[in-house]
């Protein structure tokens, strides 16, 4: 009978060592559980991953892709625990919006036999007050804080030191006070490793995104690594271009010149007269081409590095049309067409660089002249919306096909003249710079034509530049105060002109054409004899090379500037410095004039004549 006795003791010790393997193969089970579903979560996420490194362009991932998958994965592992025990799960997830103080809805998750537009869970945030989770609902901070702090915590932060914080994943736990899953010895367990499932989500969430940045970080520094590749590797195709059509285009006029030269020099060839002068003027016609050529390169070359120099002044622009049309008028009238010139009444000045305003019309016009057979070259000026002012060069030429519009501002490109086929060449470069001076002066070209029916080319300008109207007024009274500092023409009838110049070609040359014009010339080729020639003869005007043997030009001007005995004496110089500031710096040494070589004959002429009387 005593081992009956015993029977319910055993069992009693045995049902609890069964309990126990029950509770520790629950918690395996949970384990595993969380496990599995971590693991599902992170190859999902790593799908992402290996789609951003693909060589795909294409594969952009964002972080609302990433939100939601999170958000699926994480309800598909939950619903496997609590949908057996009757509980629906509710699970959202809310992102960061920068600088306000509320977070947005971005990715929720509900059961599917609920309606997607409304939550069928409601998170109890206090009494009387509900948080309803659906999509673009907005929740404030203080509320996803009290959400993170209470107990049970409904509500994990997305963040780490790479991307700040990100946002938060909501879950609600509110049917789980009454519910089985909480009471029973199978779903216990499984309830107590949701935190920690949703702790772990997060943080493999916010990995994800700070690599899936690092990767689109380097994949725009790769593009933009290619895309400055692909540009070099253009600019140094255009650069190769550039130096073959510049070679070309040079060579060209050189061709003339030289072969010309020797055909004048060569022994047992003795050309008429006028045979010689067509030759000299071949010779010069070519060396004309040769330094427009030169300077729309250099013009072209300034404005592309932005270094082209502006001078804003008040222009006025009638005077300024007339000037350009006196200098196209003996052009026009050697092939007998008419000039044409109407200017509206209202048009007084503008703000402008008279120079390249100027650079801007001749090119139309020489243009217009060259493709015009017969007929009439005009320019017309108007106001155009009261801010801008429309100058307009038309002609009754050739005209210009579509196709070629769509080519006419690329450099070096030209239009071949059936009509003349012995027409002066071009620079090609022309229409480029006018281009782009019209748009440095915050215009524009616009263009119309019509094969044999004539084309129309037009600039417009803004009539003010209200940021440069301070410089012109201090530009200005600066010009006014040296004017005061600066020796102004001479008075006396002394017609000797002192230069300074060590090229022996280009000195020859000068001496040779201002004798000619009635003036003493005494040439000598470096300081020392400047200064010895000045002891000796006084001297109306000073015409000195900047660039010589013993010393710098601008600091001998300065020297004779600061002299009290040659301080009054005009200088010129002329110089082969043309870049960027060259005219300024020698102006500022204290020179009156400056004429860039190669030396523009007349010019010389009419320079000097302004500053002493011929004998």
């Amino acid at each position: 009978m005593q081992q009956y006795s015993s029977l319910p003791e055993q069992n009693s010790q045995l049902n609890a060592n069964l309990s126990t393997v029950l509770t520790t193969m629950e918690q395996l089970r949970a384990e595993l559980w969380l496990e599995s579903s971590l693991n599902q979560l992170q190859n999902r996420l790593n799908n992402f991953l290996t789609l951003a490194l693909s060589k795909d362009k294409q594969a952009i991932v964002t972080e609302a892709e990433v939100f939601q998958s999170v958000v699926n994965e994480l309800k598909i592992a939950i619903d496997s625990i609590m949908v057996p025990f009757g509980t629906p799960t509710n699970l959202a997830m809310a992102i960061v919006q920068p600088q306000i103080t509320v977070c947005k809805i971005c990715s929720i998750s509900f059961d599917s036999t609920t309606d997607s537009d409304a939550s069928p869970l409601p998170i109890i945030l206090e009494e009387g007050k509900k948080l309803r989770l659906t999509l673009n609902s907005e929740i404030n901070f203080e509320d996803l804080q009290k959400l993170e702090d209470r107990k049970p915590q409904s509500a994990w932060c997305l963040a780490n030191d790479a991307l700040g914080t990100i946002g938060w994943l909501i879950f609600s736990y509110e049917s789980f006070t009454t519910q089985s899953p909480a009471n029973s010895s199978s779903g216990v367990c499984f309830i107590e490793k949701i935190p920690e499932l949703m702790i772990k989500a997060t943080k493999i969430c916010t990995a994800v995104l700070t690599q899936l940045k690092q990767i689109e970080s380097l994949r725009q520094k790769a593009e933009q690594l290619d895309n400055r590749n692909q540009e070099l590797k253009r600019t140094n195709q255009l650069k190769n271009q550039f130096l073959a059509n510049t070679s070309h285009e040079i060579r060209t006029p050189l061709s003339s010149i030289i072969g010309f030269t020797h055909l004048i020099l060569a022994q047992g060839y003795d050309p008429s007269r006028q045979r010689h002068h067509e030759y000299l003027n071949i010779i010069q016609s070519s060396g004309k081409h040769l330094l427009a050529l030169i300077n729309d390169i250099l013009d072209l070359s300034k404005i592309e590095a932005n270094q082209l120099e502006i001078n804003w002044e008040k222009v006025d622009v009638p005077q300024l049309c007339r000037n350009v049309l006196a200098l196209v008028k003996e052009k026009a009238a050697n092939k007998g067409l008419q000039m044409s010139f109407e200017i509206d009444s209202s048009i007084t000045t503008m703000v402008a660089d008279s120079l390249r305003l100027k650079q801007i019309l001749l090119n139309l016009l020489f243009n217009a002249v060259k493709f015009t057979k017969s007929g009439t070259v005009g320019l017309e000026v108007k106001p155009q919306d009261q801010k801008f002012m429309r100058f307009t060069v038309w002609d009754t030429g050739i005209g210009i096909s579509e196709e070629h519009q769509s080519q006419l501002f690329q450099p070096y490109f030209q239009i071949f003249n059936e009509q003349e086929a012995n027409i002066e060449e071009g620079t090609g470069l022309g229409l480029t710079v006018t281009r782009k001076l019209a748009q440095i002066h915050g215009g524009w070209v616009e263009v119309e034509s019509l094969v044999d029916q004539g084309s129309y080319f037009s600039i417009v300008l803004p009539i003010k530049q209200n940021q440069f109207e301070k410089e012109i007024v201090k530009k200005s009274q600066s010009q006014t105060d040296n004017n005061c500092n600066i020796p102004k023409k001479s008075k006396e009838n002394s017609s000797d002109i002192l230069l300074v110049e060590d090229d022996i070609p280009n000195a020859q040359l000068i001496q040779t054409y201002l004798e000619k014009l009635g003036y003493k010339v005494t040439w000598v080729m470096n300081a020392s004899q400047m200064w010895t020639a000045l002891n000796q003869i006084n001297h109306s005007v000073i015409l000195i090379d900047i660039i010589l043997p013993d010393a710098n030009g601008l600091t001998l001007v300065k020297q004779l500037r600061k002299n009290s005995q040659y301080c009054h004496i005009p200088i010129i110089a002329q110089t082969a410095m043309a870049m960027k500031g060259d005219r300024d710096t020698c102006l500022e040494a204290g020179v009156n004039d400056y004429i860039c070589k190669p030396i523009d004959l007349p010019l010389l002429g009419s320079t000097i004549s302004q500053y002493i009387t011929a004998s």
